[in-house]
């Protein structure tokens, strides 16, 4: 259960998020609209990994009477990943999922036969890739890790 504390530092949080989001599209000489708060705030309040279209579609269900194209979203989504605002996870021919790209670094095992992600943590991978790169002689900037595979459910229905 959230506390209220909890609500108001995640509304200070969202709120140093939009502003940079703002400046981002200042520096970028585009207009800060409401479509693309919105669009901000969907990725922002969603505790999943979203494809465009769940992207649009959430933001039609949430503001009906907001009018918001789905090539805006796409266009939005792209401008936030170039700015490192989102991440993206790519199924191939499916297309892409998006999320936040505030998120602590986690890595993913995505199931290729339901499309589930699962996030993870593990700090002794963490360790060993930062060892691997000095070892190598090469200075790491950032990583992901995708794992590909058959989750427990799906393993269970064959």
């Amino acid at each position: 259960m959230r506390t209220q504390t909890d609500f108001a530092e995640r509304t200070i949080e969202y709120e140093k998020l939009l502003s940079y989001f703002k400046a981002l599209l200042k520096n970028e000489n585009l207009k800060y609209t409401k479509q693309r708060e919105v669009i901000l705030d969907g990725l922002y309040n969603s505790d999943g990994h979203l494809t465009p279209e769940e992207l649009y579609n959430l933001i039609q269900k949430n503001h009906p009477t907001l009018k918001t194209g789905i090539a805006t979203v796409y266009r939005t989504l792209q401008l936030l990943e170039d700015h490192n605002m989102v991440t993206s996870l790519s199924f191939g021919s499916q297309g892409k999922k998006y999320e936040l790209g505030a998120k602590e670094h986690h890595d993913h095992m995505i199931c290729t036969e339901c499309g589930e992600i699962t996030e993870f943590v593990d700090e002794e991978i963490e360790k060993r890739q930062h060892l691997i790169a000095d070892e190598l002689g090469f200075k790491m900037s950032n990583h992901s890790m995708q794992i590909y595979g058959t989750c427990r459910q799906c393993q269970e229905k064959q």
